[in-house]
Formats: C-alpha cells, sequence, structure tokens
C-alpha cells in the first residue's frame, strides 16, 4: 500500500517532468525558428529588408520640340509652376502650420480648412484635379499616405506668385515651389489635326512606356505627339536611393542614369501654306452655307503635297480643336463637346475620312482601259447624256431596265479619250468600264481590272504618313460584295464604280496620291510629314530622304502582303513606317528586314484570268498612257470642268487637275430625306498639281455635302496654289538679298 507522501512525490515528480517538456517544446520551437529565419530563408528575408530600404525614383526627361520646315516651332515645353507640401517638414506646433495655412490661401485662391477627408475622398483624391479640397485635407491625405513626398495643393500659378511663396520659404517650413515642363503648341488650333496633343499613361498601358510615372508624365495621344512618342519622348532617368522606416530618403546607393532627352522633329509642314489651307476651306464652307442655308454639315479637308519628294507642305482636317486646352489636363467638358459634335473636330478627315471620291477616281479607269486594250485615244464614244442597261445578278436572269445620266443632262456629243477625261463624262466612263452593247463589248474593263489599277494607283492601301487613324478605303468586287452584302455582284455595280461611286471609298489622302503618282510621270512616293530628326543641340541626326515605293510604269516594292501577289504600300498593321522596318508575312512570329532587303518585280498590274484571279503574271502600265492621262487633266483646267475655277488664274504656270462630284447616301442625307433618285446630295472633289510640265505641288481639296467639286473644291485648290507660288516668289528673292 503507498504512503500519501509517495504519492504525492510522484504527482509532483510527473508535473516537473510535463514543465520541463513543454519547456524543451518551446525552446525548441524558437530555435528551430530562428534557424529557419536565419539560415534557411534568411537571404530572402535579407533581400526584403533590402528591398523596404531603397527605391527607385525615375528621373523626369525632356520632350523634343517640333519645328515645321521653317523651324518655326509648332511644340514646346514651357515652365509651370505649382505650390507644394511637404507634410513631414511642416513645424510640429499645429498652430504654426495654421497660420501657414492661412496665409497660404488668399495667395493661391484655395480654401486653408476643411473638415476630416472621408474614405471616399482619399480614395479620389487626385493632386490638382478632382475633388475641391482644402489645403489641411489635401496635406491630410498625402500626410497619411507619404509624409516625405511633396503634394501639389495648387498647380499652374502665375510666376509672380510662385516668386513670392519661394522667399517665404524659410517662414514656411515645408512648402515650396515645384517646376514642371508643360507642353506648349504656339500655332494651336491652325496645326492640331498635324500635331495632336499629350494626355496621361492610359491606366493598363503603364509597361508600354518604361520609366515614365503613369502619375506624372504625359504621352502622345493624337497626331505626330502620339505616332513619334518614341522620337520625341525620349528616357527617363533613374535613382536608387535609401529609405527610414518612413519613407525619408536617406542617401544614394547607386550612381544615378541620366535621363536621355527626346528629339527634335522638324516636320515638313509650311505653317504659312497650312495658314492659307484652312483659310480657304473655312471661306469655301461658309459661302456654301451662305448659298444653301440647307447645307448643316462644316465637314473638308485640304491637302498639299510635293509629287516628287512626298514632302506634306499642309495638311488641313475641318474642323479641328484647340489643342493648348489640352495642355496640361484634358478639360472632361470639353472633351464631351468635341465627342458630341456631328462634324467631328477629333476625327481627322484628311486620313481617315472614307467617301466615295467620284470623278477622281475616273483616272484609275483612264489608265486601264488604254493599258488593257480597251479602246485606243481616237476611239470615240457617243454620250447623248442618258444610257439605260440591262442590270443582271445572275448571268442567264432576265434583268432589269436602269437609267444611267451624265452630269450634263443633254450629253457631250462624241466624246474621244482625252474629253471624256477634261469634261469628265460619265457615259464615256460607264460604257468603257462595264462595257455596252456593240459599241463596247465584252463588258469593258470589268471590276477586277479595274481595281488592279486603282490599287496601283495606291487606292484600297494605307499610305504610312506618321499620324494615327489612317483608313485604307474600299475597292470593291463581287467576292466583298457577296461576303459583306450577302447579294451577288450586278451589272450596274461596274458601271457607277468606274465613276468613283457606289461602294468605292477613299481617303483625301489617297486621292492626293493617285493623281500626284500620274503627275510625278508614274513615280509613287510615300507620303510623309517629317523632314529631318535633330538632337537637343539641333544636329541633324536622321535626314530627309525621298522613299520612292512604286514605279507604275516599271517596277514596284513588295512589302508586307507578299502573300496576295499585290504591289502594296506599307501598311500599319503589319509594318513599323516611323522604324522603316516591314514584314513579309503575316506570321506574328516572322522577322522583321531591312527596307532594301525586300524583294521587286518587274509589273504593278497583276494578269487575271476570266474569274478575276491572278494568273501569276504582271505587267507594267505603258509610259504613254500615264503622259495621256496626265495630257487629259491638263485639258481639264485649260478647257474643260476646271476651267471656271481657274479662269482668273494669272500665273503664268500651266496646272493640270480633276474635278469630282460624288454622290452619296448616309445617315444624315436619310435623315433629311435626299436619298431618292434625283436628290442625292454630293461631296465636291478637286485635285490638281503644278507646274504642269515638272509639278512641284499637288492639292487635294474635299468638301462634304460640298454639291460641285468645280465650284467648291477647284477654288480652294486654287488659292492654295497661288500663296505656294507667292511663298516660293518671295523666299526666293529674299534669299538673294541675303
Amino acid at each position: 500500500m503507498n504512503s500519501p507522501i509517495s504519492t504525492e512525490n510522484r504527482l509532483v515528480s510527473s508535473r516537473v517532468s510535463a514543465f520541463f517538456l513543454v519547456l524543451v517544446v518551446v525552446f525548441g520551437y524558437y530555435t528551430f525558428r530562428l534557424f529557419s529565419l536565419q539560415i534557411i530563408n534568411g537571404k530572402q528575408f535579407v533581400d526584403q529588408a533590402n528591398d523596404n530600404r531603397k527605391d527607385e525614383i525615375s528621373v523626369a526627361t525632356n520632350r523634343g520640340m517640333i519645328l515645321d520646315r521653317n523651324d518655326y516651332i509648332l511644340a514646346r515645353n514651357t515652365p509651370s509652376y505649382n505650390v507644394v507640401i511637404t507634410p513631414a517638414f511642416l513645424p510640429e506646433d499645429d498652430g504654426e502650420i495654421q497660420e501657414i495655412y492661412r496665409e497660404l490661401s488668399p495667395m493661391i485662391d484655395v480654401p486653408a480648412f476643411g473638415p476630416e477627408p472621408d474614405e471616399a475622398m482619399a480614395k479620389n483624391f487626385n493632386e490638382c484635379r478632382g475633388l475641391e479640397l482644402a489645403i489641411s485635407q489635401v496635406v491630410y491625405i498625402a500626410g497619411s499616405l507619404a509624409p516625405f513626398n511633396p503634394v501639389k495643393v495648387k498647380c499652374n500659378v502665375d510666376k509672380d506668385i510662385a516668386l513670392m511663396i519661394e522667399e517665404k520659404r524659410s517662414e514656411w517650413p515645408g512648402v515650396g515651389i515645384q517646376i514642371e515642363p508643360v507642353r506648349e503648341y504656339p500655332t494651336g488650333e491652325l496645326t492640331a489635326e498635324v500635331i495632336g496633343f499629350l494626355g496621361p499613361i492610359p491606366a493598363g498601358f503603364e509597361e508600354a512606356y518604361p520609366g515614365f510615372e503613369p502619375n506624372r508624365d504625359k504621352v502622345g495621344y493624337a497626331g505626330v505627339e502620339q505616332r513619334l512618342q518614341e522620337t520625341l519622348g525620349g528616357t527617363p532617368g533613374k535613382r536608387v536611393v535609401e529609405l527610414d522606416g518612413l519613407g525619408k530618403e536617406l542617401r544614394d546607393i547607386a550612381v544615378q542614369i541620366d535621363p536621355i532627352p527626346g528629339n527634335y522633329v522638324r516636320l515638313t509642314i509650311d505653317t504659312r501654306l497650312q495658314l492659307a489651307a484652312k483659310a480657304a476651306i473655312k471661306e469655301a464652307i461658309d459661302q456654301l452655307h451662305g448659298t444653301q442655308p440647307n447645307i448643316k454639315e462644316s465637314i473638308g479637308a485640304v491637302i498639299a503635297m510635293d509629287p516628287r519628294t512626298g514632302e506634306i507642305l499642309a495638311l488641313v482636317s475641318y474642323p479641328t480643336f484647340e489643342n493648348n486646352r489640352m495642355a496640361r489636363e484634358i478639360p472632361d467638358y470639353y472633351y464631351r463637346q468635341l465627342n458630341l459634335d456631328p462634324n467631328l473636330p477629333l476625327f481627322n478627315h484628311a486620313i481617315s475620312s472614307e467617301h466615295p471620291p467620284g470623278s477622281v477616281f475616273k483616272m484609275a479607269a483612264a489608265l486601264g482601259i488604254l493599258n488593257e486594250g480597251v479602246v485606243t485615244p481616237d476611239f470615240t464614244i457617243e454620250d447623248p447624256g442618258q444610257i439605260s442597261i440591262v442590270e443582271k445578278f445572275l448571268e442567264h436572269e432576265v434583268g432589269r431596265t436602269r437609267k444611267f445620266v451624265c452630269h450634263k443632262l443633254d450629253g457631250h456629243g462624241t466624246v474621244d479619250y482625252l474629253t471624256g477625261i477634261a469634261q469628265s463624262c460619265d457615259v464615256y466612263f460607264y460604257k468603257v468600264g462595264g462595257g455596252f452593247e456593240d459599241e463596247v463589248p465584252d463588258g469593258g474593263l470589268g471590276i477586277w481590272r479595274l481595281g488592279e489599277y486603282a490599287r496601283a494607283l495606291g487606292y484600297d492601301l494605307r499610305t504610312g504618313i506618321e499620324l494615327p487613324g489612317e483608313e485604307n478605303g474600299l475597292i470593291p468586287d463581287p467576292d466583298w460584295k457577296r461576303l459583306t452584302i450577302g447579294e451577288n455582284w450586278s451589272t450596274g455595280d461596274t458601271y457607277i464604280g468606274t465613276i468613283g461611286q457606289g461602294y468605292v471609298l477613299s481617303t483625301p489622302l489617297q486621292v492626293l496620291r493617285s493623281i500626284a503618282t500620274i503627275a510625278n510621270d508614274g513615280v509613287m512616293v510615300k507620303p510623309t510629314l517629317v523632314k529631318d530628326i535633330l538632337d537637343p543641340e539641333g544636329k541633324v541626326i536622321k535626314a530627309f530622304e525621298t522613299n520612292e515605293v512604286c514605279d507604275i510604269t516599271g517596277e514596284c516594292t513588295l512589302s508586307c502582303e507578299v502573300s496576295t501577289g499585290r504591289c502594296v504600300i506599307d501598311t500599319l498593321q503589319l509594318c513599323d513606317v516611323a522604324a522603316g522596318t516591314c514584314k513579309l508575312t503575316t506570321d506574328p512570329e516572322d522577322t522583321r528586314i531591312d527596307p532594301d532587303q525586300i524583294p521587286k518585280r518587274g509589273g504593278v498590274i497583276n494578269v487575271l484570268d476570266e474569274n478575276g484571279d491572278p494568273t501569276g503574271e504582271t505587267k507594267v502600265i505603258a509610259p504613254w498612257i500615264v503622259q495621256l492621262a496626265k495630257e487629259g487633266m491638263g485639258l481639264a483646267v485649260s478647257e474643260g470642268t476646271a476651267h471656271g475655277a481657274f479662269r482668273d488664274w494669272d500665273l503664268q504656270i500651266q496646272t493640270g487637275g480633276k474635278t469630282g462630284t460624288a454622290e452619296y447616301c448616309d445617315k444624315y442625307a436619310i435623315a433629311q430625306d435626299l436619298c431618292d433618285f434625283g436628290k442625292w446630295p454630293a461631296h465636291a472633289w478637286y485635285v490638281g498639281f503644278a507646274p504642269y510640265d515638272n509639278p512641284e505641288i499637288a492639292v487635294v481639296a474635299f468638301v462634304y455635302h460640298g454639291s460641285e467639286g468645280a465650284t467648291v473644291a477647284a477654288p480652294i485648290v486654287e488659292q492654295v496654289m497661288k500663296t505656294y507660288f507667292g511663298l516660293k516668289t518671295n523666299d526666293e528673292a529674299q534669299s538673294r538679298t541675303e
């Protein structure tokens, strides 16, 4: 029998053992944790600690300036003065802080005090914009987030106010002035459609701009500011600093990487000619509204180009916007106003607007009918003013009778090739384009071959100009119509397609390039806005070079769409035009190659079989045909449809050109009940070049709902040409006196 004492001893002994066991387990656990933290995961935690004590700070760079061809400044950086407060550097005494707020408030027109910010205010806080907060509220929010970082309480203060605040730096600890560059556009809306504007880095696209700070830096949103972002934007620098536990900078712990400023861009634009072009189209539209008050639209475009080099001398999209209003921020109310305007001022009508080109498109057919032997130059066709055909959607159907009229209702009588171009005779082109009984047998040129000659002139293809948003227009064919509209091609589709209407669409820049190619004896050049790239010291690092992409009388560069067998100009989908590189296939993994390595071929026109499919053979356009087409455009000015507009042309310089009046039916025309036969409204087109023998300028003018190309668009081109030659004379005289 155990004694009570022995039993008690055993209980004490077991409790002691349990205690020591627990003690061993606890010490074992902490020993293991220490081993794990210091030995197993030691490097990881050391790295985390180092990351917490250091920070990489982006150092802002300077954006490059934009100049016109005469070095007139179109975009530059100007200093903006912002009032900032660093919460951690304010006095410790609340009374002193409040006194600083009271004295600062009337100087910057911001309330000194407000209630303690709630969670919603803190969440939506954005320096200098957004909620209207008092100084105390801004500092409270910023101090809770990063007390050692200066926060803006007022942006873009007057320079005199900034100097007064700087003088009080010793009296107002924590208050200072921060200077940041802001984009300024001296020419404003005169060149806004070309230059564009800047805006904050879009959310979700931060990785596309490495080194740039989303809350500090701005990037291009339109125009060459967007298209040449990499050239103009430069490269931000970098500092690596050590921080204390509150985020205060202690020291630099690595050699600073200095920012690389952006390069300057000298454009081909002549600001003086840009002013004349914009004034000319505005005057024409104002006069149009005065004589035809039923026309509500105010939309148009004017582009002037040197057809020998592709240099764009003026590019006007009307109406436009004031890009200086976007300099510091994009005002929400102004941006909404622009978006709601039915005339689409943010839309670049010169390169993005697709419309039926009308009679200016006849020049594609004019090349094709001679090159394919459909007619000869002396072959004559009767134009009674209107004709009737049996329109068919299927070869063996009965069809229906459809009437086609000429713009001259009593007709032009007997018409040959040159007269057809000069007088823009619709019936002539109906017959040669789609065939007519025994007069022009075998369906004439036909839609498939017409498409080949249109593409040879650059239709249906983007030009690759250094602007975002360029469209490629449309050259329709039976396959396109079946896939897109769900019905067969008809005889009438070919007729109206030949004169640039129906489904045919083009941008003003494409129209200009097509006629400039003929004016330039068949040599097509790439339109460009960039003359030179300069470093910040003004040294040219990339000089202008003419990019001859095609000679329609000889060889053509194959780029991008090699698999189609077509001669294709650089496109934005597959080619990086700014970098001068191009892919040869649609394979996204395909390696980019130098343009000099892109193969060439001998012909620009595909030889087609009866189904419209390429046979693999190609041909060129005979040089004499290009010259004869050019001669027809010379006659259009001297005695044809453009004669009236150039009647008062007093310069001893011969010009050539082509008028266009393109009927259309869009949502605006439908709303005005204008889409019935005989009531359709029309766009006004004219494209001209001068001097005739050796053109150095080609100009296109487009006016939406402008009625007649000869009476509305042609005078615009005439004014721009006169200004060009006047400026040239003055510049030459000035250079002789220097």
